[in-house]
């Protein structure tokens, strides 16, 4: 049974210049849920991602929690409640483990459950732990990923963007992190996951939406998606 309605995108477009890159994208996210978007590079699945986070401009609506997210900017989505783990990772290299989750507490008052969150953080990943003073330059992919991720848990975020959290990882670590995600799910939040992997995010997500140049050309549950000949053909090799 769905939840109740936390993320509504409606009929979103953007673009880049002369390239449509979506085009009249919509689709819903529900309290709870783990939802992904697959589909090829250049689908405009990442573009989707900076439109919520409010980094990019868009035409259409972007609803959360029933307000407009259009013109807020991206800080104040964060602080409302929305967290991304870009692409890359984007953590900061000169600092360390600890002092690039400090950064995800900025906007917080709450110290008692800002301190609750670094244990919950170093459960997940015990290796940021045992890491914790050292640079993030010096981490490994995967550590960077897994700090990206923890640091995103530290803003507090309802909902968490993860924008091909396994790319470059090895097939071990990859089964980890999304191990990994289905524990943050359990634990409360809400998850919008964009995956070139299609088999893994199909096989975590409650509900996936399939992109192929900007549109979305297929819906279904996690299960029917896998179990759909185009799909299956397309992305999860036959």
């Amino acid at each position: 049974m769905r939840g109740d309605l936390l993320l509504s995108v409606s009929n979103l477009n953007v673009t880049y210049g002369s390239i449509n890159a979506v085009k009249s994208v919509s689709f819903d996210v529900d309290q709870g849920e783990i939802v992904t978007l697959i589909g090829a590079n250049g689908a405009g699945k990442s573009s989707i991602l900076r439109a919520i986070s409010g980094i990019i401009p868009y035409k259409g609506s972007i609803i959360y929690k029933g307000d407009d997210l259009k013109q807020i900017a991206a800080d104040t989505i964060v602080a409302r409640g929305i967290a991304q783990v870009p692409e890359g990772r984007g953590i900061f290299g000169n600092l360390t483990v600890l002092e690039n989750l400090k950064l995800a507490t900025w906007q917080r008052k709450d110290k008692n459950k800002i301190a609750s969150d670094y244990e919950r953080v170093f459960v997940l990943f015990p290796r940021l732990h045992e890491r914790k003073r050292q640079l993030g330059g010096m981490l490994s992919g995967g550590e960077q990923q897994m700090l990206a991720v923890g640091r995103a848990l530290m803003s507090d975020a309802e909902l968490l963007l993860l924008d091909e959290p396994s790319m470059g990882l090895s097939p071990v670590l990859v089964r980890d992190i999304f191990l990994i995600l289905v524990e943050i799910n359990k634990a409360g939040k809400t998850v919008l996951l964009v995956e070139q992997n299609a088999n893994m995010s199909l096989h975590i997500a409650s509900r996936g939406y399939v992109l192929e140049t900007g549109s979305i050309v297929l819906a279904g549950s996690g299960k029917e998606l896998m179990g759909n000949p185009k799909v299956k053909e397309a992305y999860l090799g036959g």
